[in-house]
C-alpha cells in the first residue's frame, strides 16, 4: 500500500502551507469498472458551521478552518477531478451564513458537488440551499464509478411540522448535539424509493460512492450520529460488489464495514467532537466499531483535524490519516479477513487509552 504525503500532493507550495494541517480528505479512485482504466482523485471537504455574528462579522476560527481548507485544496497536485462539501456550510442555516460559505468555497478551482447537512436544512428547510445549489439528492457517473449523493438528515413531518413559535427554535433543537428535543436523521421512503430506482439501472459491478452527510449507520443516538432508517438503506446497497459510503456530521475519525459496505468519516474544518464514549450526560449505545478511534485530547482545538488520503484502490477505501498532534494512521481493507483494519492499531495492545475525561 503505498504511503501519501502531503508534499505528494502540495509539491508545488512553499513550507508555510505544508505546516498547515487542515480537514481535507484527497480520494485516488484507481480503477473504476471493469475496462474504464482510468484513475482519477477528487477532494472532500465537510463541516465548516460557518457562524453570523452580526454585519459582515462571522465567527472567525471556522471561518478560517475553510478558507485555509481551500487554499491547500487549490494547491493539490494532481488537481482532482472534482470536490465534494460533505454538509453543514452553515451553523444555523442562514442566507448570510450559506452565502458566506459558499462566497469561501467559489475561490474553490473545480467543480463541487454539495451534501447538505442538518445545519443547512432545519430554518428554511432547504428552501436557500435549493435555490442557489439545487437538488438536495442526485446521482451521476464518472469514470466508471456510479457516485450518489443523499440528503440523509430528514426526520419525520411530526416534528418537522409541528407549532415551532419560530423556524429558528426548530433549527436551534436539532443543531443542540444533545438534542434532548431533537428527531433521529432519516434518508426517508420518499427518496428510499427514488434510490432503489436509480441503482436498479447500474450494473452491480460497478464500483458504488455514496454521500451522506450523517452515518448510514447507527452509532450514537444521543448526538444523534444515528440514521434512523440505515438498515433500509444499506439493503438498497448490498447487492453491489465495491460499496463505499462517505460521511461528515460526526467530526472524527471513523471507519466501519457492514457486509460489502466501507462506511468512511471525513474531518470537520470547524471543530473536532470528543469521542461519544467519552460523554457521560448519557448511556453509552456505542456498537462495536470495527476499530476504536483512540483519539487524543478532546480539548485541544485541531486534535483529530488533519488531512486524510483515501486511496480507493480496487475499490475498497485506504484512509491515509496525517495528524500533526497525534501519530499518523492508515485504515486499509484486509482481504484475508474481509474488512477495515488499522495497519497500526487493530491490535488491542497497540491501542492508547482512549480519553475518559470529557
Amino acid at each position: 500500500m503505498k504511503h501519501f504525503s502531503r508534499w505528494e500532493f502540495l509539491k508545488s507550495t512553499g513550507a508555510a502551507v505544508l505546516g498547515s494541517a487542515l480537514p481535507l480528505s484527497m480520494v485516488k479512485v484507481a480503477f473504476g469498472a471493469k475496462g474504464s482504466g482510468e484513475a482519477f482523485h477528487f477532494g472532500y471537504i465537510s463541516d465548516a458551521h460557518i457562524q453570523h455574528l452580526k454585519g459582515a462579522d462571522f465567527v472567525r476560527n471556522w471561518d478560517r478552518g475553510l478558507i485555509r481548507a481551500v487554499q491547500e485544496a487549490n494547491l493539490l497536485t494532481p488537481k482532482p477531478d472534482f470536490f465534494f462539501f460533505g454538509g453543514d456550510l452553515a451553523q444555523l442555516g442562514t442566507k448570510e451564513e450559506i452565502d458566506h460559505g459558499l462566497e469561501i468555497m467559489s475561490k474553490l478551482r473545480g467543480k463541487v458537488h454539495y451534501v447538505m447537512g442538518e445545519h443547512d436544512y432545519y430554518l428554511d428547510l432547504g428552501e436557500h440551499w435549493e435555490m442557489k445549489l439545487g437538488p438536495q439528492h442526485y446521482s451521476f457517473d464518472h469514470k466508471g464509478v456510479h457516485f450518489v449523493v443523499l440528503n440523509s438528515i430528514l426526520t419525520h413531518d411530526k416534528w418537522t411540522h409541528r407549532p415551532w413559535p419560530t423556524p429558528m427554535d426548530r433549527m436551534k433543537a436539532m443543531a443542540r448535539l444533545d438534542n434532548p428535543d431533537g428527531s433521529p436523521f432519516l434518508v426517508g421512503e420518499k427518496q428510499r424509493a427514488w434510490l432503489k430506482q436509480d441503482l436498479d439501472k447500474v450494473d452491480k459491478n460497478v464500483p458504488l460512492i455514496v454521500c451522506s452527510h450523517s452515518p448510514l449507520q447507527k452509532i450514537f443516538a444521543g448526538w444523534n450520529f444515528w440514521t434512523d432508517d440505515a438498515e433500509q438503506v444499506q439493503e438498497l446497497l448490498k447487492p453491489f460488489k465495491k460499496v463505499t459510503v462517505i460521511y461528515g456530521h460526526v467530526h472524527q475519525i471513523q471507519y466501519q464495514q457492514i457486509a460489502n459496505i466501507s462506511l468512511h468519516a471525513v474531518m470537520a474544518t470547524a471543530w473536532p467532537w470528543p469521542y461519544p464514549k467519552s460523554y457521560t450526560q448519557a448511556k453509552n449505545t456505542l456498537p462495536v466499531l470495527t476499530v476504536p478511534m483512540n483519539r487524543a485530547d478532546p480539548f485541544f482545538e485541531r486534535d483529530a483535524t488533519g488531512w486524510q488520503f483515501i486511496d480507493w484502490k480496487t475499490g475498497h477505501a485506504a484512509m491515509h490519516y496525517q495528524l500533526p498532534n497525534n501519530k499518523d494512521r492508515v485504515v486499509a481493507f484486509n482481504r484475508k479477513s474481509g474488512r477495515l483494519e488499522d495497519l497500526r492499531y487493530q491490535n488491542p495492545k497497540n491501542r492508547i487509552p482512549p480519553q475518559d475525561h470529557f
